[in-house]
């Protein structure tokens, strides 16, 4: 499908001038009609299925998972709180919501509204296995507070590892398998909905990248959305449950801080505790082990390990490298849940 709307070189036949010496307008190319018309066939099934959140502080948006008032979002859109106001397409005024849970490890939550109004839509969620590099997407969401907004781009990447800042609003999660997309994400998208041309939601959009060297500005054109996949992992299980039972992280279970050599670089992870009975406790590690490779990957600080751990499962078996003593020591591991 993707492929016809690029063809530009078949268009509408161009009427004859007009007598009168006025110019003559020359009709869009029909692939170009075509991909118009997709476009808001699009937006106008799956808008309605995108509502804006309101916090105390905090202003994101959020994606209608079903028809009992089940709205998946973001981890940091509701923070601490447990109530919400909640705008739909069909609502006149702020609907109310409460927090059905928080799961910050993956940056989503699930909120529900109080009392379900009619006409409530659901959108329709997507398979992770179907997202390709070049696909064309729209990203819908609350940008700034302006509701019902949509952006467009295309996926630029898929399975990126990204480690969201603390300081500014984020959870500090890592999560692995994002989808990239050129799409705007601005603040207020997070929560809302990254759609592909046949109306399915194939990501959550987090955040966009920021340039340090640019005092933490976004980078126009790099944002990031959670899959498809995990979302419907995470928000199926605190649907069912109450909560996330099954996190399908993997883990060490260790509490860990970086620690730098004698140029202040990056050198390395501390250990600093051990949970009793945990992988690193099976292994041998102790407090004070400086670990710098988990299988084949180098990681010089804590965020590198979270990156590292992110990508791999509970139950998988890899190598833990680390430094005692002024010793160098290998040891097997099972990887553990978080």
């Amino acid at each position: 499908m993707c492929a016809a709307f690029l063809v530009a070189a078949c268009t509408a036949p161009v009427p004859p001038a007009r007598g009168d010496g006025s110019a003559t307008r020359t009709a869009l190319p029909l692939a170009a009609s075509d991909l118009q018309a997709q476009y808001l066939k699009v937006i106008k099934e799956v808008l309605p299925s995108v509502v804006q959140i309101q916090a105390s502080h905090d202003l994101g948006s959020g994606v209608v998972y079903d028809g009992l008032g089940h709205i998946v979002t973001n981890a940091h859109v509701v923070g601490s709180e447990k109530t919400f106001k909640v705008t739909t397409a069909n609502s006149r005024e702020p609907l109310t919501a409460s927090l059905v849970y928080s799961y910050p490890d993956q940056d989503l939550a699930v909120i529900r509204l109080d009392k379900v109004p009619a006409g409530l839509r659901a959108a329709v969620f997507g398979n992770s296995e179907d997202v390709a590099v070049g696909q064309i997407v729209l990203a819908m969401g609350s940008p700034l507070g302006l509701s019902s907004s949509v952006t467009q781009g295309i996926v630029s990447a898929t399975g990126r590892t990204v480690s969201e800042g603390s300081a500014d609003g984020g959870t500090g999660a890592t999560i692995a398998d994002m989808v990239q997309t050129s799409a705007a994400i601005n603040p207020g998208n997070s929560g809302g909905a990254l759609v592909n041309l046949d109306g399915h939601v194939i990501g959550i959009p987090t955040l966009a990248a920021a340039d340090p060297g640019l005092g933490g500005s976004a980078v126009p054109g790099i944002g990031f959305a959670i899959p498809v996949s995990m979302v419907k992992t995470v928000a199926g299980q605190i649907v069912r449950s109450g909560k996330v039972v099954d996190s399908g992280r993997a883990a060490l279970g260790i509490a860990a801080r970086t620690v730098v050599d004698a140029g202040y670089r990056p050198a390395g992870v501390a250990v600093v505790s051990v949970k009793s009975g945990d992988t690193a406790d099976r292994a041998g590690l102790r407090p004070g082990d400086v670990i710098t490779r988990l299988g084949g990957t180098r990681v010089t600080t804590s965020t590198e390990l979270s990156e590292a751990l992110a990508v791999d499962r509970p139950g998988q078996r890899t190598t833990v490298t680390f430094q005692r003593n002024g010793a160098e020591k290998t040891v097997e591991v099972t990887l553990g849940e978080q």
